[in-house]
Order: C-alpha cells, then structure tokens, then sequence
C-alpha cells in the first residue's frame, strides 16, 4: 500500500504548496476508521481509498479532492459521521464526501440506454461540485481493475453499469483515456470470449503489421 510519505510525494511534484500535515491527518483518520476492515482480496479495505488518491493525483487535483478520496468511504461505511468530518477536515471536505456518498447509494444498473443517460443526468445535477464526480470515477476505475476479486455473481451487475454510465460519463467529461480502460476493462467480464478473440486477433494483427506500423 501507498504510505502517507509517498502520496503526499505524488500531490507535492504537482503542488509544491499542499498542506501535508491534512493530507497525513486524512491517511492517519482513514486508516483508523477503516481498521479491520477488508476487500475482496483479503487486503486492508484502507488500501482502495489510498489507490483512489493516487489515480487523482495523476489528474493534478487539490487538496480537498484527496483527503475527499482517503476518506469517501468513512460516513458510509464506518462509525465516521459528517460532523466529525466537518470539524476535523473542513465543510468543503465533508459536503464531498457526502457527495460522494450520495452517489454510491444510488441504483444505477439499468439496460435501457435511455434510462442510463438519465442517470448520467441525475449523476451530474447532485453533483454540485464536478470533484465529486471525479472521485467517483476513480473510484470505479480502481474497482473495475479489481473487479477479479468480486464474488462471480456480482461482476456482471458491475461491469453492465460501468459500460451503460461510468465509461461514458468520463467520456463526457473530456477523460478518454479513463473511458478507454473502463470500457475495457467492463467488455472483459460482460462478454469473456468476445474479448479474448479480439485481443488475441490484434495481437496476431500487430505482431504481422509490426514493421508497417513502426
């Protein structure tokens, strides 16, 4: 896992300004509320929030959207409150983490394309603030990269809502290399062979076209 020293490395090469004592304080809080606590793969739960830092650290983001990030699952999934938040974080990083809270509580899953962009609608009118949005999206990505890990019966369900919404929602909004690898990343667990023929045949496809290409 990520310590503290190297994501506040990650923030500092971007913002030589950030605050790191708050930075080191959400890891140090994050950790604490998420004690004991595990995913899928049996690692420390703590690990995902820290990973969702990090991928936003590629974005250049600021402070508030990091410490957002250690801490977005905290109210929902520990005895963290908004309050105790507010007070030891700030008002600005307690309404993102309700934000993305809120988010997560939704019932996305929806085959109709129509209804799917409604809810891409619905994700964009209760955020507020567009860093709400990009937590969530890291989110999604660091669980789609983990998805092998998720009981079989529930990947599907996943991988459908990430493809119906997530992937075009980061498109959307500009971030095609992050729709790139959803989609990806869905197509493999939505449709195994399919995906397995076509990366096999563009490898077959690369490896003859390797002179042509270069």
């Amino acid at each position: 896992m990520i310590s503290d020293s190297d994501l506040i490395a990650l923030v500092r090469a971007y913002n030589p300004k950030t605050n790191e004592a708050l930075i080191r304080d959400a890891y140090a809080y994050g950790a604490k509320m998420h004690e004991g606590q595990t995913r899928h793969s049996g690692e420390p739960y703590f690990t995902h929030p820290v990973e969702v830092a990090a991928l936003l650290t590629e974005q250049r983001l600021d402070d508030a959207t990091i410490v957002t990030a250690l801490l977005h699952d905290t109210i929902e999934d520990t005895k963290a409150s908004y309050t105790e938040v507010s007070q030891m974080f700030g008002e600005e990083t307690a309404k993102l983490v309700d934000g993305v809270t809120k988010l997560t509580n939704l019932e996305l899953s929806s085959k109709d394309n129509k209804q799917a962009e409604n809810f891409r609608k619905l994700l964009l009118a209760m955020s507020k603030d567009v860093r709400v949005i990009l937590v969530k999206l890291s989110d999604r990505l660091h669980n789609m990269r983990t998805l092998d890990h998720v009981p079989e019966h529930k990947r599907l369900r996943i991988a459908e809502e990430t493809m119906d919404i997530y992937a075009p929602l980061a498109g959307r909004m500009g971030m095609q290399d992050m729709r790139e690898e959803l989609e990806e990343l869905a197509f493999r667990h939505i449709n195994p062979e399919a995906f397995r023929a076509v990366t096999e045949r563009l490898a077959e496809f690369f490896e003859r076209n390797r002179g042509v290409i270069k």
